[in-house]
């Protein structure tokens, strides 16, 4: 199986490409180039659903293709839904945004006394990540999950600072349950995917889930099956969906009128969330926003249990592009951008372009930095709060992907300027197929107080 694997691969997706259209081309080449098993996709231009399309196999195993029918799972891409059913019940006058979330849920901290409803949707409560301390085998009641997450450390003050937290999401799902009178899966069954004639629902191992595509992890060059992970851990609310790429399609288009959110909770979803100095960051209430080449982006990404999705909406372009992997090394950016691209060529995405390197030594300090990483090794010199970011379950990750990189083939500056007495840097160190962005920072004693990783 080790042997024959990559070239049974080949043959499978390269079957697909009989059809000569360059679009199904180029993904099955960037399929093969990211050893993605299959991908199911699916283009919404001017209202219309233009494209839908199954690539490589939903179980490897079995042989089984994957088709406009098959069932992915959405990762983050269901906090979308989240924060619609939060805003829907808003709407019902069951809760307010600008609730503590104390009024809520019984027994919580003190430390989140300030913490309201907005800050969970907006990731700005201050909260951190449950999954360090989860144990994934383990099958929580609510109960048992809000009281584990009540003793993990709180890293700021609500609105202090924009900071992605799953838990938060998990805090959402608790409050609709209770708001809503019952489990916010059925809710958002009634209210969303009912009515917009969408088949997603929340995951269950257990059920009958026709066209259910299988996840699958690389570890160490060879492709495994996805996990186990427990079944309550795969209802929460940050996340846990099976839907088809027509879905999200469907989704996208219900997002145009007042079918499910009316116009201004629409408009305040999309709105920046506010912090307590006044700046903005780049999300709303359950959406991720962004731009590409000054033309506006709402959508959001998801990874888990062997999968990765994108859902980006180019709305002043009236476009949207939905992928779906079961894969979860797999880049569904790369799909996105080039089937965007494909369809509206002003969206091509535009690499940033280095600049003279006017600092050696910092080039050759990125350089040991992200070696280190990827050979899963906790760098010297790295200040308390980046150390906490490389966990050793993430490290474990970053070496098993690292291996598959193979040598750096070049550092690159892209950015640099000074803030006070730190400096912050931009590099991309670029390896034979594929690139790595970092910002770095230094304090005024030379130690790194940032370092933020992300594939290109």
């Amino acid at each position: 199986m080790r042997v024959s694997f990559v070239f049974l691969f080949a043959a499978l997706v390269g079957a697909t490409s009989v059809q000569a259209d360059p679009l199904d081309d180029a993904i099955v080449a960037e399929m093969k180039r990211g050893k993605v098993p299959g991908l199911g996709i699916a283009v919404v231009k001017d209202g219309k659903i233009v494209k839908e399309m199954g690539y490589g196999d939903a179980d490897v195993e079995n042989g089984v293709r994957v088709t406009p029918q098959t069932v992915f799972q959405s990762g983050s891409v269901g906090k979308t839904f989240t924060a619609a059913l939060v805003m829907l019940l808003a709407e019902d006058g069951k809760l307010s945004l600008d609730d503590p979330i104390s009024r809520h849920l019984a027994k919580t901290p003190r430390a989140w006394q300030k913490i309201t409803i907005r800050h969970l949707l907006t990731h700005t409560s201050g909260l951190g990540d449950p999954y360090a301390k989860l144990d994934m085998r383990k099958d929580y009641t609510d109960e048992e999950l809000i009281a584990l997450e009540a003793a993990i450390p709180v890293l700021s003050a609500p609105g202090e600072k924009w900071s992605y937290s799953n838990m938060g999401y998990h805090l959402l799902g608790f409050i609709c349950n209770k708001v809503g009178g019952k489990f916010y899966g059925d809710q958002l069954r009634e209210r969303i995917f009912a009515p917009l004639g969408m088949s997603t629902r929340v995951i269950s191992e257990s059920d009958i889930i026709p066209h259910r595509a299988r996840g699958y992890e690389r570890i160490d060059g060879v492709l495994k099956n996805q996990q186990w992970v427990a079944p309550r851990l795969n209802t929460t609310a940050d996340g846990s969906l099976y839907l088809t790429a027509r879905d999200l399609a469907l989704w996208d288009l219900a997002l145009y009128d007042d079918k499910i959110l009316n116009a201004r909770v629409r408009e305040a979803s999309w709105t920046p969330a506010k912090l307590n100095d006044g700046k903005t960051a780049q999300y709303g209430l359950g959406w991720q926003l962004d731009s590409r080449n000054g033309h506006r982006v709402i959508g959001h990404g998801g990874a888990w249990q062997g999968f990765k999705a994108d859902f980006v909406r180019y709305v002043d372009d009236k476009l949207t592009v939905v992928v779906l992997a079961n894969s979860a090394a797999a880049r569904p950016n790369r799909f996105a951008d080039l089937i965007a691209a494909h369809y509206e060529p002003a969206l091509a995405r535009k690499l940033a372009v280095a600049i003279a390197e006017t600092e050696p030594a910092v080039n050759t300090r990125v350089r040991e930095l992200v070696e280190q990483l990827a050979g899963g090794v906790l760098p010297a010199g790295l200040d308390a709060s980046v150390n906490k970011q490389f966990s050793p379950a993430f490290l474990k990750m970053l070496a098993s992907e690292g291996r598959e990189w193979g040598a750096v083939q070049s550092v690159e500056a892209l950015a640099r300027e000074t803030e006070g007495e730190k400096r912050r840097y931009r590099y991309r160190v670029n390896y034979a197929d594929t690139a790595v962005l970092v910002n770095i920072g230094f304090g005024k004693d030379g130690v790194v107080d940032v370092l933020k990783l992300r594939l290109e």
